[in-house]
Order: C-alpha cells, then structure tokens, then sequence
C-alpha cells in the first residue's frame, strides 16, 4: 500500500510544455494573446464597477480567464459572481481560521488526497454520510471547500485542468435530507460551478439511493444542461466509476489502491508552507502565530504580514 504522504507541491511557475498545448487546445489560451486578454479583463472590471477585486495583478485575473477558455467577457462575469458571492456569504469569509475546521476532517467527512487522478486533476473527496448534523453547521462544510478549492486554484495545473469532486452518498439519511434546501442547493451549484476560479470537470456521485433521488430533485432547476452532462450517477457499482477514474488513483473503499486520507492531515500539512499561507491570508483567512511554522512566521512579518 502507498504510504500516506501530505507534501503539499504546488504548480505556481510557467506550466511545463505538454500543459501548455494542453491549455492552447483545449482552453484557449494562447501565449502570443495572453497579455491582450488579461488587458481586457482588467479593463471591463474598471469600466463596468460590478466589483472590487482584492487583486488586479496579472496572475490572479489570470485564473479567471483560464476557468472560462480566455475570454474576457466570461471571465469578467465570473469574477463577479465570485465576489457576489462573498457579498451575499459573509459569513463563510469573514473571520476564518483555517485550522478550526479540524472537526470536519476527523469525523471523515471531507478529504483533499494528496495524488491525483490519471489526467493530473486534484479530487476533491466527500462522504456524507459521516457528516454529524447535530454537531457540524452547513456553513461548516460549506468553509472546508471554499478553502480546498482556494488552495486549489494556486495550482496552474488544476486552474488549466479543473477538479474532479466524488460524492460518496454511503448512509445517508433523512437528518441529511432534511440540510438541504433550495438555498443551500444554489449555494453548492454556485460554489461549484458558477462562482469559483476553477472548473469542475466532473461530479462523481456514488452509493446513492432513493433518498438521494429525492434531494436531486431540489438540485435540478439550478442545473444547465453543462452542468447535468458533467455529473455521473454509479449508484453502488464502482467499475462504473472506474470507467472515470482509474483504480490506481482511488481509495481502497472504491476499489482502488490508496488508505483513507483526513482533512485534518492535509490541513495540517499546510502549516509550514509559507506560499500557501500567504496567499490564503490575501483572500481574507487568519491564522495565529502558534498554528504555523516559525519559519513561515518569520517571513510573514519581514513582509509585514500579521497574524491574529
């Protein structure tokens, strides 16, 4: 068995050649125009005001246009939604600190793999039938993934590649049922598809049964027909899974090769990486001095970068 391994590596430099054809074919940027586009960009969120980026620098707008094939115009309208949608979830930015959340990764809830799937796409792990609603809040569930697809999105592999998120639906109940609203609903499509920096390119959802079909229900009226063609029903057959993704590449519980890895361990990973932390504390997050590295501490405040 693989050992469990947490290095977090993230892709921040130029993308590596076979990524670069990758990301002119299939997703439109091209070399020769892309400083035109980012220009343009920039340019509608002056002219328009429908938001106010925390950053203008041409890396972050950079995410934007690759979630939406390079065009500016579609790359303007989602970083509008982005931070509408931080305007109308406050409470889901503000006061943030990341290692809170640790509660979710010990009940199993949520998990950020270290490896990837066969096409070099990060997975983004949930099983939610381990989720305790009496003890862990929606909006709880709702911060661990802002925050995996926020460190997500530094990556230049996964901002060309986009994500693949697995639902495991194994002993769910009414107590879950009962979570989910239409506007808890809208928040997860929004949060998955519309309103990010990365595309999701499937959603996996597997051990489904009828009470599943029921919450589905509520999903559909905010699903485009994009939307439902990247969703795969497996119901409790995992060689249909693995027609998606490859055994190799999947926990041993989908018949794959991997053990079970905790948010918590991944979050934990996170406390002596300086990039990640700095970025993160860009986009609002708060750490205190004793939950990360003294070394990161260091370099933070030589930056003047203060934690709580």
């Amino acid at each position: 068995m693989p050992t469990p391994d947490y290095s977090i590596e993230l892709d921040l430099g130029e993308p590596p050649p076979e990524l670069l054809e990758y990301a002119r074919n299939e997703c439109g940027e091209d070399p020769n125009t892309r400083l035109q586009a980012i220009y343009e960009l920039r340019e509608m969120i002056y002219e328009r005001g429908e938001c106010t980026p925390h950053r203008m620098d041409d890396e972050f707008l950079t995410r934007f246009l690759r979630a939406r094939n390079f065009i500016p115009q579609r790359a303007h309208r989602l970083i509008v939604n982005y931070y509408n949608f931080k305007d109308e979830n406050p409470d889901l930015f503000e006061n943030i600190y990341p290692l809170d959340l640790r509660k979710i990764g010990d009940s199993h809830v949520i998990s950020v793999p270290p490896y990837r799937d066969q096409d070099g796409r990060r997975l983004l792990l949930f099983r939610v039938g381990c989720w305790d609603t009496k003890t862990i809040p929606v909006d709880d569930l709702f911060k661990a993934t802002i925050f995996a697809l926020e460190i997500g999105v530094l990556e230049v592999r996964t901002q060309i590649l986009g994500g693949v998120a697995l639902f495991d639906l194994e002993d769910i109940g009414v107590q879950h049922a009962w979570q989910i609203t239409p506007s808890i609903a809208s928040k997860i499509v929004k949060l998955l598809v519309s309103s990010f920096p990365a595309t999701t390119y499937a959603i996996h959802i597997i051990n489904h049964s009828w009470i599943f079909d029921k919450m589905y229900n509520i999903f559909k009226p905010f699903l485009t027909a994009d939307m439902r063609s990247r969703i795969f029903f497996h119901g409790y057959d995992v060689t249909s899974l693995h027609k998606h993704i490859k055994p190799e590449y999947l926990p041993e519980r989908y018949g794959g090769v991997w053990p079970d890895f905790s948010y918590t361990g991944w979050l934990e990973s996170l406390r002596h990486n300086y990039t990640i932390a700095k970025e993160t504390i860009s986009c609002g997050y708060k750490f205190r001095a004793e939950e990360i590295g003294s070394e990161v501490v260091s370099r933070l405040k030589e930056e003047g970068i203060e934690l709580s």
